[in-house]
């Protein structure tokens, strides 16, 4: 049974298209970040494929299982690096190279992030996504990619869960250009997952 529709009814009522600079990006951990924040990606994801032998042309399959790129941010650097000395020290959290002291006291007393415990904490993790997550929340932040209008007004939030860097870009410094081009680093973010919410 076909379902026939007039191809008036079939055309788009919204015809302005996406700007890249219409956004606002916000993270909990991190808001001299935030406020020099020059650009972010809205992370791809991947489902993959399995295929089906057959004696003739192998059949594919649709996949199970979602794979999230990383959350990508680019921002600028202050004078006094304290934006990026603040993901510095989250890293560094995360990984102590010197001593396990470093883990604990950004847990305590330099995490934007208020500790707390997950409900069912306590009993052994199970399968699943919120089960299976991390009790300690000062080590994760949550970010908010915001979506603007062309004049400026807020439609979709891409909310991240459990937001952790994974790699911190160098800082290059070079007495040779003409003209100033102040610092920018890029950061990469992994976390549990995103969903996109209408305004």
């Amino acid at each position: 049974m076909t379902t026939e529709q007039s191809p008036l009814s079939r055309q788009p009522t919204k015809l302005d298209y996406a700007s890249p600079t219409q956004f606002k990006f916000g993270i909990v951990q991190l808001p001299k970040v935030e406020f020099f924040t020059t650009s972010a990606t809205l992370p791809g994801i991947n489902m993959g494929s399995a295929v089906f032998p057959t004696p003739y042309k192998d059949i594919p399959v649709m996949g199970d299982k979602l794979t999230y790129d990383n959350l990508s941010v680019s921002f600028l650097v202050d004078e006094h690096l304290e934006n990026y000395i603040s993901l510095h020290e989250w890293m560094t959290a995360i990984g102590f190279p010197e001593n396990r002291s470093q883990f604990s006291t950004f847990r305590s007393s330099t995490s934007n992030t208020p500790t707390e415990t997950r409900a069912k904490s306590d009993q052994q993790p199970t399968i699943g996504l919120v089960e299976a997550s991390t009790p300690d929340r000062s080590m994760y932040g949550d970010a908010t990619l915001t979506i603007l209008t062309n004049k400026n007004n807020p439609i979709v939030e891409v909310r991240f869960r459990d937001v952790y860097p994974v790699s911190l870009s160098a800082l290059q410094y070079d007495q040779s250009p003409t003209d100033v081009q102040y610092l920018t680093a890029d950061v990469d973010f992994d976390y549990t997952i995103y969903e996109i919410v209408t305004l």
